[in-house]
């Protein structure tokens, strides 16, 4: 008798539980690790641990639990993954590609490395940089953490000594160490999945993504641009994952500067934001594939259902609980697509959910799609 197949997450928020969806579908059971109980992945599962990487012993009773291990953010020290590893469980992506990957100067240098086009960036070594630095990246740019930075928390833009002094106090209050990176006038922000085996590798479409305070705000599938462009951010994406030796399901962000070069911002190595509109918008979902890659399975096409998909995410309106306050408005659109996460509590600003709209006429769908966002309260 073949015993079902278990995967255990670290963390238990929204794409843990995007993920849990996709393998209870394909018959796999999910293991979550969490540092509180009733997360939105561990709601779905009786295999909840409560805890941290951090603690040894419970660590080892939830690697005992799986049969392999992925996570949901690249956020969890790469040294306790080696732990992992080291009890005999295949953890993917693997501690080196995390390693690669979570320290954001080491990133860039990894994928500089790798011909791969990034914007210029320097190591931020004291309080008095600001000279040194905007000798080589001019005098505004952006000072980044080297870990831990994400919807814009650990990022500051800088356009003098003084805000650099500002700048430095303020983020090495949190975050340790610091590098600076040349501010970059972008036409497009671009992104797009990839997803990795042994055997194949597959891009899904690229992608333009729009902020809305620093957090992914609205995707629209594919982005409209040249198909000349669209393949080259495929082609870079997938050098991305390569120069990690990386595999499972990869985020890459882009940006198309003022001269039309396409650069890299940053890589994820789990599923992402941008990515959230596969769910309806492609054959396979980026969470399915996040699965079978995670377990070596052959991979599911990625090749859009419709000619378009836009997905706006739902952001906090209110600080209360974390429910749809007005189902009927917020279901009105027949072809929309609702995903609320299940978070307890609803902040301003805080990612409770998402939308999505696919169709073959762009306009129209991301028309409605604005139009319904604007009604949902949550």
């Amino acid at each position: 008798m073949i015993n079902k197949k278990k995967i255990g997450i670290l963390g238990g928020g929204q794409l843990a539980r995007m993920s849990a969806f996709q393998a209870y579908k394909l018959g796999f059971d999910i293991a979550i690790l969490e540092k509180e109980k009733n997360s939105p992945a561990g709601q779905l599962t009786h295999n909840e641990f409560v805890g941290w990487v951090n603690d040894d012993k419970l660590l080892k009773q939830f690697a005992e639990e799986c049969d392999i291990i992925t996570l949901e953010n690249e956020f969890i020290d790469a040294d306790r993954l080696k732990f992992i590893e080291s009890l005999g469980k295949k953890v993917i992506p693997s501690s080196n590609t995390i390693r690669l990957i979570q320290d954001k100067f080491t990133q860039k240098k990894t994928l500089l490395k790798n011909n791969i086009p990034v914007p210029n960036f320097i190591e931020v070594k004291s309080i008095n940089d600001y000279e040194r630095i905007s000798a080589k990246l001019g005098k505004r740019f952006i000072v980044k953490s080297r870990k831990m930075g994400y919807d814009g928390y650990g990022n500051a833009d800088v356009k003098n000594v003084i805000e650099f002094k500002e700048a430095y106090k303020k983020l090495t209050n949190r975050h340790s160490n610091l590098y600076a990176e040349e501010f970059v006038k972008f036409s497009k922000e671009l992104a797009v999945m990839v997803v990795r085996t042994k055997k194949e590798i597959k891009t899904y479409p690229v992608v333009e993504t729009i902020q809305k305070n620093h957090i992914c705000h609205t995707v629209i599938a594919p982005a409209q641009i040249s198909k000349r462009k669209l393949k080259e951010a495929e082609e870079i994406g997938i050098e991305c994952v390569k120069a990690v030796k990386g595999f499972g399901l990869f985020g890459i962000e882009m940006f198309i500067d003022a001269k039309g070069k396409i650069l890299v911002n940053e890589m994820a190595p789990r599923p992402h934001n941008s990515g959230h509109y596969t769910i309806e918008g492609c054959v396979t979902s980026q969470f399915e594939n996040h699965v079978r890659a995670v377990l070596n399975l052959p991979l599911g096409s990625t090749d859009l259902v419709k000619q378009y998909a836009v997905m706006i995410n739902l952001l906090g309106k209110r600080n209360g609980e974390g429910t749809v306050q007005n189902y009927k408005e917020s279901l009105g659109e027949p072809n929309l697509h609702l995903h609320i996460y299940g978070k307890a509590k609803s902040r301003i600003g805080r990612k409770m959910g998402h939308i999505t709209i696919v169709g073959d006429n762009l306009n129209v769908i991301l028309r409605k799609a604005k139009q319904m966002e604007k009604k949902i309260i949550i």
